[in-house]
């Protein structure tokens, strides 16, 4: 098929180059020239595993194509999909749809035939329907333009695997007389034929269907950090308690991570919209309990910077932390919302000579920080150091070998907030090891 991917940063930019890779013709678009040039290049504007490779064979195939221009796409293809990003309004809980109706505005009055319109951003609760009529308004005389709802399950760090082989397809099509099912089931016929779920239910339900996976996914983050507050007064071991009820298959191991708890661009003002959305609908008691979701997760960072100053007798100032990590997460340059940084922010504040090393994240990290001290490597980090904080868990931080590190610091004290590290391993080269929930 042929097709067009409207918004080429995270989200779009891998849906375009991945089908692409699907074998469809695929026009990628957006405002920005220099994002579009660079992606014409080959040359991916953030860190995703897999996606360069995917990026490059396409374009040398002539499958993949970027233009910052509007007629172009309107020729192109009669099946579109939008993946611009819908940030939390300044001075608001809100998604700012800025980005999304203006698509709409600039794309819908040059179209002409039967087209379809998929979004794919994660959007408040009744914004593909209000799509639609704006689209009714500006559609030329006998063009018609349906909007359905395709919302994204990307994972940073395997959002190729999680677009070429997703675990569901969730589409939203209007009521009465819909082309969007027929079309989308042409789009992800190969990952329907390899067993990929293909859910249909009307626009609403779909748009609900990714704001609720991420309320759900914040809410076990929480849940866990909630525990360990408990944990670490009461002289319990919070990795060892979810490993036990993890082993309940209703409950499940997976997000029961104790540590710095969520970050990202996504799971933070996700939950925030959502509530901002249900107290429009006047249904804002339904989700009052993730307020205080998103209090457990500030706190653990909060905790974070507290038991650092403890460590180093109640003062920061003067006293040299590391930080290992900048991004919110591993195989990511991704320091949106990031606990790790905030950490790293907040100790420098507080008047400690901060440190820190992230192996992709160095750039973004240096833009929205300009203030800490950067280093190049994890050696040049640990060197002199009071205090560590381990606060992405990074492969090469959890390698990291006890007996080599302990060389390189003033004093042997490691935080880890991620509760990774083998605790027997470094206590056995001398670290006092401390973790969030455990006594150790």
């Amino acid at each position: 098929m042929r097709m067009t991917v409207i918004g080429t940063g995270y989200l779009g930019a891998t849906h375009a180059a991945c089908m692409a890779e699907l074998g469809h013709e695929v026009l990628g678009v957006d405002v920005d020239s220099a994002k579009i040039d660079s992606l014409k290049d080959g040359v991916v504007p953030f860190y995703e595993p897999g996606l360069p490779e995917v990026l490059t064979r396409n374009l040398e195939a002539g499958r993949l194509d970027f233009t910052t221009d509007y007629g172009k796409v309107a020729e192109f293809a009669n099946v579109h999909f939008l993946g611009v990003g819908t940030p939390q309004e300044r001075g608001s809980y809100a998604a700012d749809l800025t980005y999304v109706y203006a698509v709409i505005e600039d794309l819908v009055p040059l179209l002409e035939g039967d087209h379809i319109i998929f979004g794919k951003s994660t959007v408040p609760v009744g914004t593909a329907d209000e799509l639609q009529k704006r689209a009714d308004e500006l559609s030329k005389p006998g063009t018609t333009v349906e909007i359905a709802w395709n919302p994204e399950f990307l994972r940073e760090g395997y959002a190729v695997q999680d677009t070429i082989t997703p675990d569901r397809i969730v589409l939203g099509v209007r009521r009465g007389e819909t082309k969007a099912e027929e079309v989308a089931r042409e789009v992800y016929a190969q990952s329907i034929a390899d067993g990929a779920p293909f859910l249909v239910m009307d626009r609403v339900t779909s748009e609900l269907v990714k704001v609720s996976a991420n309320a759900f996914l914040a809410t076990k983050i929480s849940f866990i950090n909630a525990v360990s507050e408990i944990c670490e007064i009461a002289g319990g071991d919070v990795t060892k308690l979810a490993d036990a009820i993890g082993y309940d298959d209703r409950i499940g191991r997976k997000f029961l991570g104790a540590g710095l708890g969520f970050g990202g661009g996504c799971l933070p003002k996700d939950i925030r919209a959502f509530m901002a959305r249900a107290g429009e609908l006047g249904a804002d008691q339904a989700l009052t309990f993730l307020r205080e979701v998103d209090a457990i997760n500030m706190r653990r960072r909060d905790r974070v910077v507290q038991l650092t100053r403890e460590l180093c007798g109640g003062n920061l100032l003067g006293h040299r932390v590391t930080v290992l990590g900048a991004a919110f997460k591993p195989n990511s340059d991704d320091v949106r919302d990031s606990p790790a940084l905030s950490v790293a922010g907040s100790l420098s504040l507080a008047g400690a000579d901060v440190s820190v090393y992230d192996p992709k994240a160095m750039d973004n990290a240096r833009k929205v920080f300009p203030t800490l001290g950067y280093v190049d490597s994890i050696e040049e980090a640990l060197e002199g150091a009071d205090v560590v904080v381990l606060a992405t868990e990074w492969q090469q931080f959890r390698d990291l070998d006890p007996q080599a590190a302990g060389e390189l610091v003033n004093k042997k004290i490691i935080i880890d907030g991620r509760n990774v590290l083998d605790v027997d391993k470094w206590q056995g080269a001398g670290w006092d090891i401390h973790a969030l929930g455990r006594t150790l």
